[in-house]
């Protein structure tokens, strides 16, 4: 009799060897695979899943301090998928949690003297065509083109033996008529004996004082005629009319010459003083009238490029008229010339000082912004945090503007880099007016790593005192980062390291 447990253990009967079932192990074990592959998947999504789940945990873990100094130092370099987000500042970056690195210039309180600028040119306070008053021939040239002249000095010789001739004539008509003038009041004299004798009738002598008027007469022509003849003999010299500067000749000796020439001989121009005019804009028109009105204007006179001064002097003339068609007023200035930096017909800028606005509050005109509301400025404390002011522009002169409300004088504005400040967020002062010179630019730790600092320090916006002397002097615009802005999440949504 079997033993029924022996019968329970025996092995299954095999299958043939050849036959329909021959192929069910491999089978059996090719599904075996696959049944372990979708097993290790779905193993591999729960691992990742709880992973996920543990983070806020692990997050809130780190804000409520019961992380370790690991877990201090991933938050800080951006455990969470950040970079450079952690600790900025101690929670007062602005909404990025950056420190951006701007230029900033004091608002003074001075004594600001108020210029209107115009564009001119330079003209001749007097110029004159030298033309010939008697027609002959040029005989000599004696002035040397572009020197000065004295008033008297002669400058050309025109044949004088015409004039002389006539001189000449004059003076013997002068003699004749006055030699007859004299017999004829010897006859009247002698005449006028007989009358009162009554030898001679009264018409006779009355015919003799009407010849001796007569001659009398004919010797003031004479001498007219010998005074023009004079005239014209001193008119054969050309000579300068005024003190200047000679110019090109325009004729040369040996031809004739007339009254009438368009050219003339040579133009001489004074340059000394030099006349300046300008013109500004016809809205200027009262506070040039005002300046008038208060006494001297002084005026000053520059290059073309506005930097090399050429003159000083004063303002002249305010036309009486505004042009129509640019609105605009036309000024004359006189300025001592005695170097010749000014040239006739050179085209000038010139300025003149119409005011000077005492106790004025002045920044730079670039810090200014304006906004759908009204102009303002960003102003830095000495927390380094920018605060937005709304201020009121009373004027505007080059590069400076005057403050009329909102600044008291002696803040910081920012001049360089407004574009990536926000109100409230920190700044780090820059450039040479800044008292941060070398602050490591917006992302960047003080040793230049973009937020990794060593365990246990603050972020990247913790600049360590003696980083700005390892670093060059910035410009005012925040330096560029090699790595591109952070990517992480910012300082204002992610919880605060402990």
């Amino acid at each position: 009799m079997s033993d029924p447990a022996v019968h329970d253990l025996a092995p299954p009967p095999q299958a043939p060897a050849h036959g329909p079932l021959s192929t069910a192990g491999p089978r059996a074990r090719r599904g075996s695979r696959w049944g372990w592959w979708v097993v290790a998947v779905i193993a591999i999504g729960a691992m990742g899943w709880y992973l996920r789940s543990r983070r806020p945990e692990r997050s809130a873990s780190l804000a409520g301090g019961s992380a370790s100094g690991d877990q201090t130092e991933h938050a800080a370099s951006g455990g969470s998928g950040g970079r450079g987000a952690g600790r900025r500042g101690g929670g007062e970056g602005d909404a990025e949690g950056r420190v951006v690195t701007v230029q900033v210039a004091p608002v003074e309180r001075k004594d600001l003297p108020i210029w209107l600028e115009g564009l001119g040119t330079v003209a001749a306070v007097q110029q004159v065509t030298v033309r010939p008053q008697v027609d002959g021939r040029l005989e000599k040239v004696l002035f040397v083109e572009g020197q000065p002249v004295k008033k008297g000095d002669v400058l050309a010789q025109i044949d004088p033996r015409p004039f002389l001739v006539a001189l000449h004539q004059a003076e013997g008509a002068l003699a004749r008529d006055r030699a007859q003038l004299e017999t004829n009041q010897a006859n009247l004299k002698r005449y006028e004996g007989l009358k009162a004798q009554n030898l001679v009738a009264g018409q006779q002598v009355e015919e003799i004082a009407g010849q001796v008027g007569q001659f009398a007469g004919s010797v003031k022509i004479d001498q007219a005629q010998i005074e023009n003849a004079q005239l014209q003999f001193d008119y054969a010299q050309i000579k300068a009319p005024l003190d200047g500067i000679a110019g090109v000749r325009q004729v040369d000796a040996g031809n004739i010459i007339h009254q009438t020439d368009p050219a003339g001989l040579v133009v001489i121009t004074a340059i000394d003083p030099a006349a300046v005019f300008f013109t500004l804009p016809q809205d200027q028109l009262a506070a040039v009238a005002q300046a008038l009105a208060r006494g001297e204007v002084p005026v000053e006179a520059y290059s073309r490029d506005g930097t090399t001064r050429l003159a000083t002097g004063k303002l002249a003339v305010l036309d009486n008229q505004i042009n129509q068609a640019t609105a605009t007023l036309r000024l004359k200035a006189l300025m001592p010339n005695a170097d010749r930096g000014l040239w006739p017909n050179a085209f000038v800028k010139a300025r003149m000082l119409v005011e000077t606005r005492k106790d004025a509050i002045v920044i730079p005109a670039v810090a200014v912004q304006r906004g759908p509301q009204a102009t303002f400025v960003y102003t830095v404390g000495p927390d380094h945090v920018a605060q937005m002011k709304p201020v009121t522009v009373a004027l505007t002169t080059g590069d400076v503007v005057v403050i009329g409300k909102g600044l008291e004088g002696g803040e910081q504005v920012i001049i360089e880099g407004q574009n990536q400040v926000r109100p409230g967020g920190r700044v780090a002062p820059g450039g040479a007016n800044g008292p941060g010179g070398g602050s490591a630019a917006p992302g960047r730790g003080p040793g230049g790593d973009r937020g990794h600092g060593k365990r246990g320090e603050g972020g990247a916006g913790d600049a360590q005192p003696g980083a700005a002397a390892q670093r060059p002097p910035v410009t005012g615009k925040p330096e560029a980062s090699p790595r591109g802005p952070a990517a992480g999440p910012t300082a204002s949504n992610q919880p605060a390291a402990p």
